[in-house]
């Protein structure tokens, strides 16, 4: 495909030494239905995902497991591999920031911000938190009933003096808050850009860069006696999948900078603070946008280890079906809030969104034109008000979807075209065309060409969020491989009246628990 129009998204990279659970799911999910979208109308996408595979913690997470730290990032990175497969996502490339490429990419923007003064040599003195990776003022933390000092996460944070190399950011304050005036939409929602600018607000620390107390991690670049900070590692795997440091690429000419970067909100500051200030001291543009969404919890509890309610998302698409999980995650809350998952809920969307709603639509709506239509087809008559106002609410749904999926409103976008499923349910309850077929022949054609033609254009927008189940659905309108994008909705592109149709087959079935 040549275009000039081109989309880059990208899931934040995962830590290795967590095991893949359903927050990482949806992240990832968010992801792949950008892209997927993006893909349909006309762009040309990258989508990255990949491993966090640098830092203390990984390190003493692979001495606690007994193996070197590179075989536990290659047994640990695998199992996000897995579950970029087992989600079907579409990503164009899985990174590792152990790749080549990526530590020759972290040294090549050290050596750009020590050449613009923005890197100087001194000392640490305070309070870190090996399981966040970050550092914390004194004024940050909070006391815990045992009386020990704790991160504002309840991390443990650990005193640690050592020589280190620190980044000017306190000079970056103002420029971040010009940046954010200028670019209203940079954080998404709303309210996680005014608590990103309050924090600025509040004043920026140089922020050390470099550890000299654990080996594992990218040397400094002319010395190598220290390693980069984690977060300058992990962040600049963004710019490594485009082909930095090399800018004349295609891909960087293309790609850079990344359109939206999806993140969960624990991690936003870095993205949204530590990500744009690097990359404008580096003379390098800062992504259009960071999203924050929210967290899950676990049938009204937090999800964790230690109450075992951590939810795997692989097998809960093998449990409800890969198409029911995307569509519950992205439906189910706004995205960008809190929300929590209950095993009753995916039931009540996959039973009655998907099976009642729309799977029945499509089953009716084919199985009438198999039995009165000798399985094609049918020709239209004239159109009534009834008619057009169903079409005209198919056409217009593009413009609608898009609008929502440019702000990442993917719950919204789910509802609208939800709302012309419950319009072509309500349709089909009016027209009855199984009575028409007694009463007034050609009328039931019209009707059920209005239909078919209906279920066709929700079959190809909801392509970004279930894959299998749509694919299923246009097959059984024999629509081609090629007529599958978005620039076959609207009214100049239809069905040809006596195309032959496959036997029709439901495309999602009922939920039943399994008794014993």
């Amino acid at each position: 495909m040549t275009t000039d129009k081109s989309f880059y998204v990208t899931s934040p990279i995962y830590y290795v030494n967590d095991a893949p659970h359903i927050g990482h799911a949806y992240t990832s999910l968010a992801c792949d239905v950008l892209a997927r979208f993006k893909r349909l109308d006309g762009y040309r996408v990258r989508f990255l995902t990949g491993t966090d595979e640098h830092g203390q913690k990984v390190e003493k997470s692979a001495q606690a497991a007994g193996v070197d730290p590179q075989a536990f990032s290659d047994r640990n990175s695998a199992k996000f591999r897995n579950l970029s497969q087992a989600l079907g996502l579409s990503n164009d490339d899985f990174i590792r920031t152990t790749e080549p490429r990526h530590i020759a990419a972290c040294q090549e923007i050290w050596r750009r911000l020590k050449e613009r003064g923005q890197i100087y040599l001194g000392s640490y003195s305070g309070w870190y938190s090996v399981r966040d990776e970050a550092y914390y003022a004194e004024g940050e933390l909070v006391t815990a009933p045992d009386g020990e000092k704790r991160a504002p996460t309840g991390a443990d944070v650990e005193w640690v003096e050592e020589p280190s190399y620190f980044f000017k950011l306190s000079a970056w304050q103002q420029p971040l808050l010009d940046y954010y005036a200028k670019h209203p939409d940079f954080v998404l929602p709303q309210a996680r850009l005014n608590e990103v600018m309050s924090f600025v607000k509040s004043g920026l620390q140089d922020l050390s860069v470099s550890r000299t107390s654990f080996r594992w991690g990218i040397p400094v670049p002319e010395d190598p006696a220290h390693v980069m900070y984690v977060w300058l590692d992990a962040l600049t795997n963004y710019l490594t999948s485009v082909g930095f440091p090399d800018t004349k690429t295609d891909d960087y000419r293309a790609f850079w900078p990344a359109d939206v970067h999806m993140v969960g909100k624990d991690i936003l500051r870095f993205h949204a603070i530590l990500w744009p200030a690097f990359l404008m001291a580096a003379d390098l543009e800062p992504p259009k946008r960071v999203f924050a969404h929210g967290w899950w919890t676990i049938e009204g509890q937090k999800m964790s280890k230690s109450l075992r309610n951590v939810v795997d998302p692989i097998e809960l698409a093998k449990k409800y079906g890969l198409d029911q999980v995307r569509y519950f995650l992205l439906r189910e809350l706004p995205f960008g809030n809190d929300g929590d998952f209950s095993h009753k809920a995916i039931v009540h969307r996959t039973n009655g969104d998907l099976a009642n709603d729309y799977g029945n639509l499509a089953q009716r709506v084919l199985s009438l034109i198999a039995r009165n239509c000798a399985g094609r087809v049918p020709t239209p008559g004239p159109l009534d008000d009834a008619d057009n106002a169903l079409l005209g609410a198919a056409h217009g749904l593009l413009a609608e979807v898009r609008a929502d999926i440019d702000v990442q409103a993917f719950h919204e976008a789910l509802d609208r075209i939800w709302t012309v499923v419950r319009a072509a349910n309500g349709y089909v309850d009016r027209q009855a065309p199984w009575a028409l077929a007694k009463s007034d022949v050609p009328r039931m054609g019209t009707v059920l060409y209005v239909l078919a033609e209906t279920i066709r254009h929700l079959g190809l927008l909801a392509q970004p969020f279930m894959p299998g189940v749509t694919g299923k659905l246009l097959d059984q309108l024999a629509v081609p491989a090629d007529q599958r994008t978005f620039a076959s909705i609207g009214p100049g592109s239809a069905l040809t009246p006596g195309t032959e149709l496959p036997k029709p087959t439901g495309i999602v079935p009922r939920y039943v628990e399994a008794t014993p």
